[in-house]
């Protein structure tokens, strides 16, 4: 029919035929559902002031963002969705260093979009909780929504620490179950070995630091936070800020 005739010529025009921007588009779409999930948890728990989610709901959610995310994109860009990751592969020769910067920017910039849809969506909310006052620390700050913060007792040495051994043992666990010589995770299941693995990174190192074992997911959305009229605040570390580490 004429219809179908239509959606023929419609999908070989839109098809996108270059291997490297296939893999950018669906690393672009995982990231930003990834993040899109991840701080809208965050949003609805802060600014309900805690009553329509908690810091397991966070969690929970995070890690459900990471399964979904890595079936949206596996298939086409491997779905690495993390700096660090595409790091890792780079040095044990299982992915081309000339690529490395171009997912990592896709990465941060699918992370930076994604704040901003989290913003759009809680805007309303966002500006009555805070009462209009977009800030860094004390009690009604909100740029926790967005990036990870130190708990006000934290070092900057510790803070390394922890954020250098979450993300190395997010790494080791998914070359594990990616490696043939192990005990295999169940063909097509490896996304919620994945998201499981992370749950259990965040219930056990989350306080201190948030948990971000992702550099795009934390940079992304605090350059937005930063243009987005929280200001440079965003970037400085800066003791005793108000809730600080634990809600994402």
């Amino acid at each position: 029919s004429g219809t179908t005739s239509f959606l023929k010529r419609a999908r070989a025009l839109l098809r996108i035929r270059n291997k490297l921007a296939r893999e950018c588009l669906a690393e672009l779409l995982g990231v930003f559902v990834l993040i899109l999930i991840n701080l809208s948890s965050a949003a609805q728990m802060v600014t309900s002031f805690g009553k329509k989610g908690d810091i397991f709901s966070s969690y929970l959610a995070g890690a459900l963002a990471i399964m979904v995310s890595v079936y949206m994109a596996v298939g086409v860009s491997g779905a690495h969705l993390n700096p660090a990751f595409s790091l890792t592969l780079c040095l044990l020769e299982q992915f081309p260093w000339w690529k490395l910067p171009i997912y990592v920017a896709v990465q941060v910039f699918g992370a930076f979009i994604a704040s901003g849809a989290v913003y759009a969506l809680y805007y309303d909310a966002i500006q009555h909780y805070s009462n209009g006052n977009l800030t860094v620390s004390g009690p009604r700050e909100t740029a926790s929504i967005f990036a990870t913060y130190p708990a006000d007792y934290l070092s900057i040495s510790n803070g390394f620490l922890d954020q250098v051994m979450g993300t190395a043992l997010l790494i080791a666990g998914i070359l594990a179950m990616l490696d043939t010589r192990n005990k295999g995770v169940p063909k097509g299941l490896e996304p919620v070995a994945v998201a499981l693995l992370v749950l259990a990174i965040e219930l056990s190192m989350g306080s201190n630091c948030s948990c971000a074992i992702n550099p795009a997911r934390d940079f992304g959305p605090r350059l937005f936070t930063y243009v987005a009229g929280w200001g440079s605040e965003v970037f400085r570390w800066v003791e005793g800020r108000g809730r600080g580490g634990g809600w994402q």
